[in-house]
């Protein structure tokens, strides 16, 4: 693998020979979701083996990749990701398995819509403080407000291993694209990577700024109710349309900064 790179613009050229049953299109999808391992693990949203991104494998509604329970996020390399069907069974190989209760809540969501191509799930810090919060995420901030449209909730039922807990879990989310695990962390869901990444880093950053907000027992300066309103509208509107729409500018800034730093991804 080797890149070119001319006016800060990548060019990825494809291995000479793809791995075993890898075809051009899953190899673009795995560099895809291995790019989101890498870019996640430097912002700290890991939580050493205990969350996973999964993808659709292109063209095929029932096989995914997902990390290999065993590699930190920023190990993950386009080979090494892990290609399952829906019950979590390998079908690619791999000296690694599935972590089981990561499949259970991502196999849900994966299955209930054609268009959840791509699922994270993360246990940061703030995003488990703010699960762990009674009143879930506040509507405090900027951030918070403009994502308030598509966050839903699913209430904590212990490690999630029982597969009766998918039909709660797709439930819950209904039409939303942010599901705050109570007692637990965060879960966004995309059409692509982009779109799922964006939305973690959103979500992420609303709760971050709830936490510091709420930091030494300060009062928060309330917003009218009619404001609030107003801008969650306006923030459904600025996911769905518009030049950053999709996270496809920030992603591709993200990108262009993981390929000049850390270009082993493409391994």
């Amino acid at each position: 693998m080797r890149l070119t790179t001319k006016k800060s613009t990548v060019t990825r050229i494809r291995p000479a020979r793809l791995p075993r049953g890898v075809d051009a299109a899953e190899w673009d999808a795995r560099c895809e979701l291995a790019a989101a391992f890498r870019i996640a693990a430097s912002l700290g949203w890991t939580d050493m083996l205990g969350t996973h991104f999964s993808l659709r494998v292109p063209g095929r509604d029932n096989e995914f990749l997902i990390n290999p329970y065993g590699l930190l996020f920023d190990e993950i390399t386009a080979s090494s990701l892990v290609k399952i069907d829906v019950d979590g069974r390998k079908l690619s190989e791999s000296q690694y398995e599935v972590n089981r209760a990561g499949f259970v809540i991502h196999s849900a969501v994966h299955m209930a819509s054609n268009h959840a191509h791509c699922v994270m799930h993360c246990h940061t810090s703030a995003g488990v403080g703010v699960s762990s919060q009674k009143h879930g995420l506040l509507p405090i901030t900027q951030m918070a407000l403009t994502v308030l449209g598509e966050v839903r909730y699913h209430d904590y039922e212990g490690v999630a291993d029982a597969e009766d807990e998918r039909a709660r879990i797709v439930e819950d989310l209904g039409d939303g694209t942010i599901l705050i695990l109570r007692n637990h962390g965060t879960l966004t869901v995309g059409a692509t990577v982009a779109e799922a990444f964006a939305r973690m880093n959103r979500i992420e950053r609303a709760c971050r700024f709830q936490l510091a907000t709420l930091t030494g027992g300060a009062e928060p300066n309330p917003i009218p109710r009619e404001i609030v309103d107003y801008t969650a509208q306006q923030g459904r509107e600025l996911s769905a349309t518009g030049r950053g729409s999709g996270g496809k500018l920030l992603w591709a800034a993200l990108k262009r900064k993981l390929d000049r730093e850390d270009p082993g991804y493409l391994a």
